[in-house]
């Protein structure tokens, strides 16, 4: 039995993601072939060529003409200005782009003006790239389709759809001779987020097309959000064999069992699957303890292709969240959370083995949150280490964090931690759910960065009931703790799928969730409050805040959670002071 795992391309490949080095790791430890493949990787790196580039231009050309003066009949076409813009600095960037993948996979990186332009060329190639699939766009930060992916009419039309789906060549090219070749019994697609829903559905739309013999299986956290639809649209069964909801180690290997026996997957905890006329749906099984799992597995992982200056590699402290009670978040998907944790000794042991074997010096823990007796017993543990290894990952604002246990942090080789702060408004941070406080969040944030750890903060504005004061007040918190925080991510409150908001709006001050028929598919509501802000408001002060804040000169460093990390890593080796997000910096 044969198993080819495939992530989608999603986001920035700054690192692999733990789900396929996850389940590799245990469909190995039970004697299943596993070839693992990053298309996320793959794919940017296809785009970001010479090659690519080049006859990206040609097709530009001979759709608009040598200096964009036709107008192709399609129903949706860029502005004349922005073609003329890529067909003139095209030629330029084209020459440019491998020496500046080069740059951000060197220390050059780290110097701020060739780094930056490094970066401002691999952006500028993505947006030409992706011209001629308007108005879908590939960037750093993400794919946005043309079709609205959350309908599976829309979706059964895109993953055919050559104008407009980028993946489609780039897939014929590579990833589909790759399967004739290997002849996977299975292929696993890991969806994680919508933004990979198209580029995971193409891709199984293109086995079947060509009528490979391999069984298609999807998965990851999207699919599980989506297992109570996937049974009203059996037509999405043209995409995929079968549906792997919540935990997939068992499943997948129980799946495999049984295509390699009778074939019979009625036995298949978690699937759902289409049996004739009727699509099944098997009961759930309690997951694997995550001290009874291997460690995640990375050979075959492109390692030294990643899009970042020094290799960091994932791993988990603990599965689910030990709070989990937070009224925007829909960890558990609407069922009982397992939370189980690793014993400290046990992570320090994989970070150790990862050390050797890959000479790694930087893991990223992918956790909801660590909790605070982890943090305390692997600090003590690596602090006594002589190679040190830097770490970071998110942890609440604990009571229990103290100044001591902090220092002990960064001695332990801590440079970063994200902290979800959500507000600084007490009655909105009672009504999350939160369960912090705000004396505890100043203090912790002002010791942490004492201590010398990079402070990452997560807010939005917009949840049900907050006013315009609530949303004053946290941006006052901000710019008062402006020296101890140093980077940020915010946006507006999003009503999601199965998120206690969600399942109980009444209790959150929702006055109705609005559905649209069309969109099956959704994970994302629109809806009315019966006070506070609108969701249009919420826009509206997320931007202005955005407008106000200061310009970085070299902001590649603030990208993603990687090259932030990195940055911080770095400035700590240097002795260099950690840099106030919110301060004025002089360019």
């Amino acid at each position: 039995m044969k198993i080819m795992l495939v992530f989608p391309p999603s986001w920035t490949p700054t690192m692999p993601h733990l789900a396929l080095p996850t389940l590799t790791a245990y469909l190995r430890s039970h004697g299943v072939e596993v070839i693992q493949r990053d298309l996320n990787l793959e794919v940017f790196e296809a785009i970001l060529t010479r090659e690519h580039i080049e006859q990206v231009l040609a097709r530009l050309r001979e759709d608009y003409g040598p200096h964009a003066q036709r107008r192709p009949h399609r129903p949706a076409l860029p502005e004349r200005r922005v073609v003329q813009w890529a067909l003139t600095r095209g030629p330029e960037l084209a020459a440019q782009v491998e020496e500046a993948k080069a740059t951000i996979r060197g220390e050059a990186f780290f110097d701020g003006s060739t780094g930056s332009r490094a970066f401002q060329i691999i952006e500028h190639a993505l947006q030409i790239a992706s011209l001629p699939f308007y108005p879908a766009s590939l960037d750093l930060e993400g794919y946005a389709s043309a079709f609205p992916v959350d309908s599976s009419e829309a979706l059964l039309r895109a993953v055919s759809d050559p104008q407009h789906n980028i993946f489609i060549d780039i897939y014929r090219q590579s990833i589909l001779h790759d399967i004739e070749r290997e002849q996977p019994d299975i292929v696993g697609i890991a969806v994680l987020s919508i933004e990979q829903m198209l580029a995971g559905m193409t891709l199984g739309h293109l086995i079947k097309e060509r009528g490979l013999p391999c069984h298609v299986a999807v998965g990851g956290p999207h699919i599980t959000m989506l297992r109570e639809q996937i049974p009203k649209v059996p037509s999405i069964f043209r995409l995929f064999d079968s549906a792997i909801v919540f935990d997939g180690e068992v499943p997948l290997l129980r799946l495999a069992e049984a295509l390699d026996g009778t074939g019979d997957l009625s036995r298949v905890p978690n699937l759902i699957y289409r049996d004739g006329s009727q699509v099944r749906q098997n009961p759930r099984e309690r997951p694997q303890r995550i001290a009874d799992l291997p460690m995640p597995d990375f050979e075959g992982m492109p390692l030294n292709r990643y899009l970042a200056p020094q290799l960091v590699l994932p791993l988990l402290t603990a599965r689910g969240c030990y709070f989990g009670q937070c009224a925007f978040c829909n960890v558990g998907y609407g069922e009982h959370s397992f939370y189980s944790q690793l014993p400290a000794e046990q992570v320090a042991e994989q970070m150790r083995q990862l050390q050797r074997r890959f000479h790694v010096r930087h893991i990223f823990f992918s956790d909801e949150a660590i909790s605070p007796r982890t943090l305390r017993r692997l600090s003590s543990i690596l602090a006594t280490q002589g190679d040190p290894i830097y770490w970071g990952g998110c942890v609440r604002f604990e009571r229990v964090i103290t100044k001591e246990l902090l220092e002990s942090m960064y001695r332990g080789g801590c440079r970063m931690l994200l902290f979800g702060l959500e507000s600084a408004s007490e009655p909105i941070i009672n009504r999350i759910g939160k369960g912090t406080r705000l004396e505890h969040m100043s203090r912790i944030l002002r010791e942490s960065a004492e201590a010398g750890i990079w402070n990452h903060t997560f807010f939005f504005f917009g949840f049900p009931g907050e006013t315009l004061d609530d949303a004053q007040e946290t941006v006052n918190f901000l710019y008062e703790h402006k020296p101890y925080i140093h980077s940020a991510a915010f946006g507006t409150f999003l009503l999601e799928r199965y998120a206690p908001a969600h399942r109980f709006p009444g209790a959150y001050g929702i006055k109705r969730i609005i559905e649209d028929p069309t969109k099956d598919l959704a994970i994302y509501f629109d809806y009315e409050v019966e006070s506070g802000m609108d969701e249009e408001m919420a826009e509206l002060v997320a931007s202005r805040f955005l407008d106000a804040l200061p310009d970085k000169p070299f902001p590649h460093f603030y990208v993603n959670d990687i090259y932030r990390f990195l940055y911080a890593s770095r400035l700590s080796r240097q002795r260099m002071p950690l840099p106030p997000w919110l301060a004025e910096v002089a360019h």
